[in-house]
């Protein structure tokens, strides 16, 4: 595998903190109809008047032109974004508070936020993680707030061994078996607009990484994590969530996600587990009555 040069120590990129970026979408109830069918769903998830929470990222993603794609299928950097040239970009982690549901029909506004950079270097790897706040408003009031976490990956060494798997909690009281074929990857690519270009996905896990099949998206992955807190607790609304990504899942095998009591009424901890029990994700749902 060729190594991707990393950048000097003394480049933190620090100087894209407080960058602002502004998009507007329409919340098109066709779009929550698609990622429905994608997910095997007979329909959209709730009341059906308001976005399910996690369906937000289907939304306010630009079109992107072939020439504007990287080389890992996402929107070319340097414009929000770090250019963080020849790297690769991971969602590992995020913090949603919702504050209303997001309604169909509805003009919508998000204003994103760079709040912070950190380089950091390790035996394997060197690593900028950027924290981004998204702010998801109508006509001037906050619907979504959420903090995320994004990790540019540069591989600077070879032949080390993986890190070991971190096994699933025990004692789950809800438990549903998941199987996401590539076909359904290709899918949700396509409504995620720059999100994930599942054709370039398949040149990096395959060929780059090493992987035997795709891997699953991060953001779907939390996607069904809330899916799954809300059918836990049908009548509550979900105030607020947040997930870390632990470990990697794919396309060849069937996985689990599992949600058990948190530590009181308003709350669940939620996970995704491999068909070993490995850990992918793990995550938190508190709940208002």
């Amino acid at each position: 595998m060729a190594i991707a040069r990393a950048p000097a120590a003394a480049d933190t990129h620090s100087f894209i903190i407080g960058r602002t970026e502004l998009r507007q979408d329409l919340i098109v109830r066709n779009r929550a109809t698609a990622l429905a069918a994608v997910l095997g769903l007979e329909r959209i998830p709730g009341d059906g008047r308001a976005l399910p929470s996690g369906w937000h990222w289907l939304y306010f993603d630009p079109l992107v032109s072939p020439g504007n794609v990287g080389t890992h299928g996402r929107l070319s950097r340097g414009a929000f974004l770090p250019d963080v040239t020849s790297s690769e970009r991971t969602c590992m982690a995020g913090r949603i508070t919702y504050h209303a549901p997001l309604p169909f029909g509805i003009q919508a506004e998000k204003q994103s936020t760079i709040k912070s950079v950190r380089p950091k270097l390790s035996n394997a790897e060197q690593t900028v993680l950027v924290t981004i706040r998204h702010d998801i408003q109508v006509a001037g009031s906050l619907y979504i707030e959420e903090e995320q976490d994004i990790t540019f990956r540069y591989p600077v060494a070879s032949g080390l061994a993986c890190p070991s798997p971190i096994l699933a909690p025990d004692g789950a009281q809800w438990s549903e078996e998941v199987m996401l074929d590539p076909a359904s990857l290709f899918h949700y690519s396509e409504l995620m607009s720059e999100g994930c270009r599942i054709h370039q996905a398949r040149h990096r896990t395959c060929d780059e990484d090493y992987y035997t099949a795709l891997t699953i998206d991060a953001q779907l992955l939390a996607t069904l994590l809330q899916g799954m807190a809300e059918r836990c607790r049908p009548d509550a609304h979900l105030l607020k969530f947040k997930y870390k990504v632990i470990g990697v899942l794919f396309t060849s095998e069937s996985f689990h996600i599992a949600a058990k009591e948190g530590d009181d009424a308003t709350g669940l901890d939620l996970w995704a587990e491999n068909w070993s029990g490995d850990l992918a994700m793990r995550a938190k749902a508190r709940f208002v009555f």
